[in-house]
C-alpha cells in the first residue's frame, strides 16, 4: 500500500480498508493468500482455500474495490496480486504499525481454535499485542512463559497463542517487509488498558 502523504482522500480509504481487513478475517485471508502466492486467479483461491466460487469472486472483488489487491484483466482469465500493508496509527502517542503479519494473525484467527478463543474473549486488540510478544518469541529472543504471563491469560493457553503467532510470524517474514516495525514487547510492552 502507498504512502498517502499529502491525500487525505487516499489515506481515509487505505485506513477503512485495513480495517475491513481486520475485521472480516476470511477477507484477511484471501488478501494474505494472495499476497503470499501471486499472482492467482480466482480458481488458484477456491483451490487453496477451499472457499465457494462465488465466495472467491466477491472476496476478490471486494479486495480489488479496497485497493489492497491489484487485478490484472488483460487476459480472459483474471490475475491477482496484493502489495504489502503498511499502516501506522498514532493514538494519543501509542503508535502501533500494522503489516501482512498482523492481518494474516487475524486470518488464522477464524481458523485455529486458540487464536479464536482470544479473540472471542479479549478482542483484537489483545491479538495485536500477544503479536508483540510473538515476534520476539519466534526469534528466540524471549521465554513463552515470560511471554505468556504478560499477555495476562492463562500460561498454558498463552504458550498455545504465542506458538500460534509464532508460526504466523515465520511463515509470513518472507511476504512482509514490516516485520521488524511491529512493535517488540521486550522494548516497548503494551500498556494496559
Amino acid at each position: 500500500m502507498a504512502t498517502t502523504a499529502g491525500d487525505p482522500e487516499r489515506a481515509m480509504d487505505g485506513f477503512l480498508s485495513v480495517a475491513r481487513l481486520l475485521e472480516e478475517p476470511r477477507l484477511a485471508r484471501v488478501y494474505t493468500f494472495v499476497l503470499r502466492e501471486g499472482p492467482v486467479t480466482v480458481d488458484d483461491v477456491v483451490d487453496s482455500l477451499g472457499i465457494a466460487r462465488t465466495t472467491a469472486y466477491a472476496d476478490t472483488g471486494t479486495l480489488a474495490d479496497l485497493g489492497v489487491v491489484t487485478r490484472d484483466a488483460s487476459e480472459k482469465t483474471h490475475r491477482f496480486t496484493a502489495t504489502p500493508i503498511h499502516l501506522t496509527t498514532d493514538v494519543d502517542g501509542d503508535q502501533y504499525t500494522i503489516t501482512p503479519t498482523l492481518i494474516a494473525a487475524v486470518a488464522r484467527s477464524e481458523h485455529d481454535r486458540d487464536l479464536d478463543l482470544l479473540v472471542d474473549r479479549h478482542g483484537r486488540g489483545r491479538l495485536a499485542a500477544a503479536l508483540t510478544y510473538a515476534v520476539p518469541y519466534a526469534a528466540g529472543e524471549l521465554s513463552e512463559r515470560v511471554a505468556a504471563r504478560e499477555l495476562d491469560v492463562q500460561v498454558a493457553f498463552g504458550i498455545a497463542v504465542l506458538q500460534a503467532l509464532a508460526d504466523v510470524v515465520d511463515e509470513m517474514r518472507p511476504y512482509d517487509p514490516y516485520v521488524e516495525e511491529i512493535r517488540d514487547a521486550r522494548t516497548d510492552p503494551p500498556v494496559d488498558s
